[in-house]
Parts: C-alpha cells; sequence; structure tokens
C-alpha cells in the first residue's frame, strides 16, 4: 500500500528492504514448521505439495497482477497485494504451534546430547553440507542470470511481443513445477536424494546450451521446461538434504540459513558474470559461459555429493 500511496525513493527503498527480509525469513520458516509437523520421515512428499502450491500460487499471482495492471492501474496491483496478506495471515492462524514438534539437539549413542557450541560443530564439520553449499552455490552462478539474460534477448529479437513472450517463460516453469514437486518429493523418499540431485543439475547446462543455440523467440519459451524441472527438484531438495545433515543437531533453520546465503552469493555473482560477458563478447558467449558453470557444477555434485538418506527413516 505504501508504494501506491507515496511512490518515492525512499519508500520503494524501504519496501526493498523489508521485502528481502521477509524472503529471507519466510522460506526457512515455513521448512521448519513443514519438518515440525511431518517429521522426517514425510518431509520429501510434505515440502513438494509446497512446493507445487507456492508454483500455483505465484502463477495466480501473476495472472491476477496482470490483469488488475491491465484493467485498473498500476497502483490496483499494489493494493491487491496488500489485501492479499489478510487471507495469508488467516491461514497461518489455524497452525497451532503445539502441533509443531521442536526440534532438539538428540544424543549419541551412548553420550550425552550435544548443546551449544559441540552441535554447532557437528554441522560446520559436516561433509554432505559443506559439498552441498558448494556445488548449490556454483549453480545458482549459473542459474540466475539465465532467465534475465533471455528477457534482454527476447526484447532485441521481438520487441512487440517480448512482453508476453517473457511472461510465458516466467508461467512455463511455474506449471512444469506444479506438475512434478509432489512426485519429487515422493521419489527423494523412496529412491534418494543424490538421483535427484543429478537430474536436477543436469538439467541446468541443458537448458543453457539450447538457449545458445536456439533462434526462435518461441522455442526460447519450451527450452524453460528445464528451468521448471530444475526448480522442482532444488525446491525440494535444498530443505530436505539440509534436513539430513542437520538431524539430531537442532540446527536445521541455522543451516538452511547459511545454504540460503551461499545461494543468494552465487545469484549475485551470476548477473555480474553474465553482464560481463554479455556486454564485451555478446549473449551468446553469455550463454554458453554460465552453461560451462553449470556443467562445472554437475561434476562436481558427481564427485562428491554423498547420499544423505538414512536407509530406514522412522
Amino acid at each position: 500500500a505504501g508504494l501506491a500511496l507515496f511512490p518515492t525513493f525512499l519508500i520503494v527503498a524501504l519496501s526493498m528492504a523489508a521485502h528481502s527480509i521477509a524472503s529471507c525469513t519466510l522460506t526457512p520458516a515455513i521448512a521448519a514448521i513443514s519438518l515440525g509437523l511431518v517429521g522426517h520421515a514425510g518431509l520429501g512428499e510434505r515440502l513438494g505439495r509446497n512446493a507445487r502450491f507456492s508454483s500455483i500460487g505465484n502463477a495466480l499471482a501473476a495472472a491476477g497482477m496482470g490483469a488488475c495492471g491491465y484493467y485498473l492501474s498500476s497502483e490496483a496491483v499494489f493494493y491487491v497485494t496488500a489485501a492479499l496478506a489478510v487471507p495469508t495471515i488467516a491461514a497461518l492462524w489455524f497452525v497451532r504451534a503445539s502441533e509443531i514438534d521442536l526440534v532438539r539437539p538428540q544424543a549419541p549413542e551412548g553420550g550425552p546430547a550435544p548443546g551449544g557450541w559441540e552441535s554447532l560443530r557437528l554441522v560446520v564439520t559436516n561433509r554432505a553440507l559443506l559439498c552441498f553449499s558448494a556445488c548449490i552455490t556454483l549453480f545458482f552462478v549459473a542459474n540466475a542470470a539465465m532467465l534475465p539474460l533471455v528477457g534482454s534477448v527476447l526484447t532485441v529479437r521481438t520487441s512487440h511481443t517480448a512482453t508476453i513472450l517473457i511472461a510465458a517463460c516466467i508461467m512455463a516453469p511455474q506449471l512444469v513445477m506444479a506438475l512434478i514437486a509432489p512426485a519429487v518429493g515422493r521419489a527423494a523418499q523412496a529412491y534418494g536424494r543424490r538421483p535427484l540431485l543429478v537430474l536436477g543439475f543436469a538439467a541446468l547446462p541443458i537448458r543453457g546450451l539450447l538457449f545458445a543455440y536456439t533462434d526462435a523467440p518461441e522455442l526460447l519459451v519450451a527450452v524453460q521446461v528445464f528451468d521448471g524441472i530444475s526448480a522442482a527438484v532444488l525446491g525440494v531438495m535444498v530443505p530436505l538434504v539440509v534436513a539430513d545433515c542437520t538431524r539430531g543437531t537442532g540446527r536445521f533453520n541455522m543451516a538452511l540459513g547459511a545454504v540460503g546465503t551461499a545461494i543468494g552469493l552465487g545469484a549475485a555473482a551470476s548477473t555480474t558474470l553474465s553482464g560481463y560477458m554479455a556486454d564485451h563478447f555478446g549473449s551468446h558467449a553469455a550463454f554458453l559461459g554460465l552453461s560451462a558453470v553449470a556443467l562445472v557444477a554437475f561434476i562436481l555434485l558427481v564427485a562428491i555429493m554423498p547420499e544423505t538418506r538414512r536407509p530406514k527413516e522412522p
């Protein structure tokens, strides 16, 4: 509402800061609530359903906001956004704190429960978590700038239909994610995390290469299906792998926040890297460069990432 009433630089800057804080808080909070509600045994399927509802919500919001902006006014978009906070808070009200099982440090066999710095040490020295953080950072170095780069290419090639095509590029992965995310969660519980991570990471270099060698604007939209595959896999796997690695330590939130920081650093580096390559060598070279980074991330994952699912989950 503030953006609609007072569209000044200060209000915009404060709104962006508030949005960033909310984004950093909500993602680990929802994952932690999910873990507390269903436990480790049901977490994969629950995260898959979360990802489906999130993608459906994003798609409906994009369509609704676009319709409000087109038929009413640009200010109406901000008022509708503010109004949507009411049903969101109402839904959150129905989640009772008593139903959430707090995850506390568990005692290893024959020893006391780790606490304080000891439980923290178990996290920062966890090989699987460190390997996953390295792989996911490289993944987002390659991934974050691809869609903005596609948007710039579409704007140059087809300025009259660029808006529609860019919207389609955003919607296509959301639809794919909504369709397959629950299946990804169930597969992770049945077959393990590593095969699905390999699938999600493999889709990224393929996507980058197809972007580099595809000229038809409509086909660029079709290539975004690979983004939906990666998004569905990582939307489930990131909190699930972190939950596996921190099981029994009581440090799930902290570890998920650390992985989120690694993702943010990778995304920031991605835009800088792609911008430099696009300015000096062209968009074709930028796509190839991002694909090369994606291939390195895939090879690193195959080489060092262990399976984190326990053989038997209670």
